[in-house]
């Protein structure tokens, strides 16, 4: 386990050393822990008074790779998109991307606007590029 802020964590020594499971994601291929770190609890409390600011979900996020999780769940509505947000920072710091899967859903709004929620292709696509 890296615990040096230079170093990338990498969950395969989390998940041999805390013997985490990895499954099947559906049909995808995909290997993933058996547990998800679900992100709506990090955010802005501006959103929800019970969410957790970015410095105080880091060690969060961090201790979940070190334990060989490597599976994050978020939504765009998620504290108005600061989730995935924090989401992103935090693996892009921390993780070795090729190891980790992140979950994301669209539907409710994350701004206002009459074209800005649904599960139209325009709205996908826009979250999507939002997220990169």
């Amino acid at each position: 386990m890296s615990t040096n802020d230079n170093q990338k964590i990498s969950v395969v020594e989390g998940m041999k050393k805390f013997n985490m499971p990895y499954v099947r994601l559906g049909n995808s291929g995909m290997q993933v822990s058996r547990i998800c770190l679900g992100m709506m609890t990090y955010g802005t409390p501006k959103w929800r008074e019970w969410v957790l600011k970015e410095e105080e979900a880091r060690p969060f996020v961090k201790r979940a790779l070190e334990m060989g999780i490597n599976f994050f769940d978020t939504a765009n509505m998620y504290s108005l998109g600061v989730s995935e947000e924090i989401t992103g920072r935090a693996l892009n710091d921390m993780a070795i991307r090729e190891e980790i899967v992140v979950a994301t859903k669209v539907f409710h709004a994350a701004a206002p606007g009459p074209n800005r929620k649904g599960l139209s292709l325009t709205y996908i696509i826009m979250v999507l590029h939002r997220n990169k």
